[in-house]
């Protein structure tokens, strides 16, 4: 049978079999307006190790529900391989949150959290917690809350695990393969499912706290949980509250200085040299330490010109610039022995690399409740309620760095006699100016916070239908999201330019010069020299209100499952899951005034007056974090069927089953949607053995942000047929985007407790994850060139040769031209001992699980590109090797856990030739750089517990035992060099805690 036949025919099974759920969810979509989301968990036992791998899997008397998978049934294992982390792992890895333990899994890559983005004002996603499987990106994971959607915390649709109730979660169930079929849209990378206690009785709580050793980053977590059943058990209520404090790492502001003592920071960057000089046979970039951006200076340079190499100290004194690379002034803005923008060594004090939290200040606050009601022994009415507030504050830049892009005119009154006397004699009457602005009497500072509020409202249970056993859960849930980011201590640029632009009014006072800024407020700036700021002038360039952006996130869900065992065959039960999904998401955003530009959704007020200085068309008028208003909404509708069958049961060759399963799915902007799964597994009858295999085909529907961007209209230049031409580019959303798709293959090996060696556990699985239309943003220049080359799609979207210049645009949107292609294997294996077998106290659990990127190639499907290789890219989220280690001792009292956790070599970029001598001539798609390795990185961690009373238990961890270094990740620019995507950036880490249960 072929793929095409396959696929139709599971399709043809899915729409026959949950026509009738569709007509539940059209009635769902005229009241409730809901959502789809999967079938919650079942919350039979499950191992606290790999879940494929597990030496204590229920017995097969038992039905089970796995996250890989909507069919429970009696010894039913699913082809999709998921790793499971229990409650004990939880408990012992001691984070401050889940997502720190999950996201250290060799298969999350690319999860972001309070470290990343720390030098972003507008990304939208500075501390916010979201998971990344394969390094396809958390737009690719899709996470869910008892195998329920949850509200995204981003206009991307990305949860925050942050606002998930923690102390509650029994199990982290990881699915590792496409599961779009079982769980629907972004499923592509695979799933995560958080799996809460629902029938907890009794109390527990956990206090801790911790520092590094640098004592910062001092952090404390408040958790407790209460659960009691009333009504001779048929009511049931669960509640917890959380309340947890990171107080992140400040930014040292400016100079070479690493945050509160750690000495690894050393201003790494990439020095690159013009590509049309790279034919002398020397590389083109080169990494070097201790750079010096030779373009300002702490206080202020002058960066070109007969005056170029004067820096300005205390008082505004000037003095000759210190440049690096014993480097001189040209005149014309170069520096001899420099390679612009960077000398090095010299005077480091205004380098702002160092200017960005190393790690956020965070502060969750989580309430949740679910009480449930069992109206007979049969069937259960419930509610959950879900509370989360997740604030962050950072600074992602100190000052307001100008790179040799000011004018400072000679007859400047906050100038010294002696610059104007050089400017005179030297016949000018301006100079080009940059400047750290150290000056300033505040660091820009980003003040984000999340609010969830979420409701389910659902029942589950079963029933008797043809002599057979069926269970059903059925759901609808509201949530929201409102998203607030607020800048402080911010400039505006047009202000800025005017405020420094100061001169001598007609009685002698220093005056801004130009009239329409000075009837409007403007107070001169002085920026020229070590002086102290005008409180006055800061506050007209940094108004106490900065930019601000609102956002309102809302999904609504309505969903119902059935599953069961249908009939038997001679192979044993075939199992049936089926049901029908209905899902809403709707987003709005606010931009202020002054970044949005004037409309009806940010109007001028008294917190934004008018100011003829700004551009009230287009805003864009801050020096960063410029927000714009939008909206969007599209609903789903779904209807899936997934069958588990029996097709072998033999004492000599085993057992074995099919699982298959698909989905159809409408998406009110794209379309229809069709995704299917087709896997296997073999238990064979070697002592056991298990044989499994699993292909899909997966899709990511585009999102709201790629759907309705907010829109962005600016001025801009292009070549266009060999000219420059100018255009209105215009920045939106396209409603015209196609889902991501998808062919996910998996195929694995499992071991589990053969007789020869029980308490062992292994799997080795071979992943290959195709996505072709890949949703990509482009650049002006670059649809231009792909117009020209023939894509139609694109052309549409501009109009260039107008007879009159203002009538010609270019609309820049996201398109689904990129493909990405992922492959590699992952490898898990346990073993567990009872010391008592030797006569010693307590058990040993053993367990290691690594993944293999073989090749993560991506195609930007753009003119003048080559597909690049990610694997083995350190800068990036995919090394080849990833890998975690525990060895845990435990015994009724104590515990000792020790863990490994070890990232492979790699490159800076594969697309790079590295060569010292005698290299060949550098290229856009293939440059040269002199040393191309990246080293690696092994961290040690270790924990412990010791059960100080019946129902009390003190803990401590150490992460990081070795303090290693975060390995230099240089950039182009000043930064920290580091990428906390893959490195541990924070040092060694303590953290000590109480935890009671009762």
């Amino acid at each position: 049978m072929t793929t095409l036949t396959t696929r139709n025919t599971i399709m043809r099974l899915a729409v026959a079999s949950a026509c009738s759920w569709i007509a539940i969810s059209a009635q769902a979509q005229q009241t409730a307006e809901p959502a789809p989301a999967p079938a919650a968990a079942q919350d039979a036992a499950a191992p606290a190790v790999a879940q494929d791998a597990a030496p204590e899997v229920a017995p097969t008397t038992n039905v089970v529900t796995v996250s890989g998978s909507r069919i429970a049934a009696r010894g039913f294992s699913a082809p999709t391989p998921t790793t499971s982390l229990g409650s004990e792992d939880l408990a012992k890895s001691a984070q401050p949150n889940l997502f720190n333990t999950i996201a250290e899994l060799p298969a999350l890559q690319g999860s972001t959290g309070r470290t990343t983005s720390t030098n972003s004002t507008s990304s939208g996603i500075q501390g916010l917690s979201s998971l990344s499987l394969r390094g396809l990106g958390p737009i690719r994971t899709l996470t869910l809350l008892d195998g329920q959607r949850v509200v995204g915390a981003n206009v991307t649709g990305v949860t925050d695990v942050s606002q998930f109730p923690q102390l509650l979660v029994k199990r982290v169930d990881v699915v590792t393969g496409g599961a779009s079929a079982s769980y629907g849209s972004d499923a592509i990378g695979g799933v995560v499912n958080f799996v809460t206690d629902k029938k907890f009785e009794g109390f527990k709580a956990n206090v801790e706290g911790g520092m590094t050793k640098y004592h910062d980053d001092k952090n404390g977590t408040l958790q407790a949980a209460w659960g009691k059943s009333f009504m001779d058990d048929r009511l049931h209520v669960t509640a917890s509250g959380e309340y947890g404090r990171e107080k992140g790492i400040d930014a040292p502001g400016f100079g070479e200085v690493g945050p509160n003592g750690r000495t690894w920071y050393k201003n790494t960057a990439y020095q690159v040299r013009p590509i049309a000089q790279t034919n002398d046979g020397k590389p083109q970039y080169t990494v070097i330490d201790h750079a010096q951006q030779f373009q300002y200076a702490k206080y202020g340079l002058i960066t070109n010109g007969p005056l170029q190499g004067t820096a300005f100290g205390v008082g505004g004194v000037p003095y000759q610039f210190n440049y690096g690379s014993n480097g001189k002034p040209t005149g014309t803005g170069s520096v001899t022995g420099c390679v612009n923008p960077f000398c090095v060594g010299g005077d480091l004090s205004g380098s702002v690399g160092a200017g960005t939290n190393l790690a956020m200040d965070l502060t969750r606050q989580v309430g949740y409740t679910r009480v449930g009601f069992d109206l007979n022994p049969d069937h259960e009415i419930y509610m959950t309620a879900n509370f989360g507030k997740v604030k962050s504050e950072f600074t992602p830049n100190p000052g307001a760095a100008k790179n040799a892009n000011l004018t400072i005119q000679c007859d400047n009154a906050f100038l010294p006699p002696s610059i104007v006397a050089a400017c005179a004699a030297n016949k000018i009457t301006s100079f080009q100016y940059g400047t750290a602005n150290a000056e300033f009497p505040r660091n820009i500072n980003v003040h984000p916070t999340r609010e969830m509020q979420r409701l389910v409202l659902g029942a589950d249970g079963k029933f008797q239908l043809g002599g057979k056993e069926w269970s059903y859960d059925t759901y609808a849930e509201y949530g929201q999201n409102k998203t607030d980011i607020i800048v402080h201590d911010i400039t505006l640029n047009s202000r800025y330019n005017a405020a420094i632009d100061a001169i001598r009014g007609p009685n002698g006072n220093i005056i801004c010069r130009n009239p329409v800024a000075a009837a409007s407020g403007c107070v001169p700036l002085n920026i020229i020299g070590n002086v102290a700021i005008d409180p006055a002038a800061f506050a007209y360039i940094a108004p106490l209100n900065g930019p601000q952006q609102h956002t309102k996130q809302t999904q609504q869900v309505a969903s119902f499952n059935i599953n069961g065992e249908a009939f038997e065959s001679w192979a044993g039960p075939i199992a049936i899951a089926t049901g029908a999904e209905y899902r809403r998401e709707h987003y709005s955003v606010t931009g202020d005034p002054y970044g949005n530009g004037v409309s009806a959704s940010s109007p001028n007020t008294t917190e934004y007056p008018a100011d003829p200085l700004l551009n009230t068309a287009v805003g864009n008028n801050w020096y960063a974090g410029n927000y714009h208003s939008g909206s969007g909404t599209y609903d789903v509708k779904e209807a899936y069927l997934e069958l588990n069958v029996p097709v072998l049961k033999s004492a000599t060759w085993g057992e074995a089953n099919l699982n298959v399963a698909g989905r159809e799915t409408v998406y009110s902007t794209s379309g229809n949607a069709k995704t299917w799964k087709l896997g296997g597994t073999w238990k064979t009858g070697v002592d056991g053995l298990r044989l499994r295999a699993v292909t899909s085909h997966d899709v990511r529907a585009p999102n709201l942000s790629e759907l309705y961007a907010a829109p962005v209209v600016v001025n801009n230049v292009a070549n266009f047929n060999g000219a420059a031409v100018s255009f209105q580019q215009r920045t939106v959303g396209n409603t015209n985007l196609r889902p991501e798709d998808a062919r996910n293959t998996v195929v694995g090996i499992v071991l589990t407790q053969p007789s020869w060696a029980p308490g062992f556990s292994a799997s080795v699985d071979y992943f290959d994850i195709k996505v072709n239309g890949v949703i990509s943003a482009l650049s002006a220049q670059q649809e231009i060139d792909l117009c020209s080359a023939g894509n139609q799609e694109i052309c549409g979207a501009m109009s260039l040769n107008n007879a009159n210049a203002a009538n010609n645009f270019v609309t820049v949107q996201a398109f689904n031209l990129a493909s990405l292609r992922n492959k590699g294997v992952d490898l898990e294996a346990s073993y567990r001992m009872n010391l008592k077998d030797y006569s010693l106290p307590g058990r040993l659990t053993f367990r290691a699980l690594a993944t293999r990127t073989l090749s993560f190639l991506t195609d930007p499907g753009v003119v003048g590109t080559i597909p690049s290789e990610a694997a083995g890219n350190n800068l990036g989220g995919t090394p080849k090797w990833k890998g975690l280690a525990t060895q845990s001792w435990d015994t009724d009292k104590y515990s000792l856990t020790l863990s490994e956790r070890w990232i492979s070599k790699g490159v800076y970029s594969n697309e790079f030739i590295e060569c010292q001598t005698n290299c060949p001539v550098s290229t856009i798609t293939h440059a040269t750089i002199f040393n191309n390795q990246m080293k690696g990185a092994f961290y040690v961690d270790l924990g412990g517990s010791m059960k100080i009373a019946d129902k009390t238990t003190a803990y401590f961890k150490i992460d990081n035992i070795g303090n290693r270094d975060p390995v230099a990740a240089p950039q182009t620019n000043l930064s920290f060099a580091i990428n906390p995507t893959l490195y541990d950036v924070l040092g060694r880490v303590y953290r000590a805690g109480v935890r009671y249960n009762f």
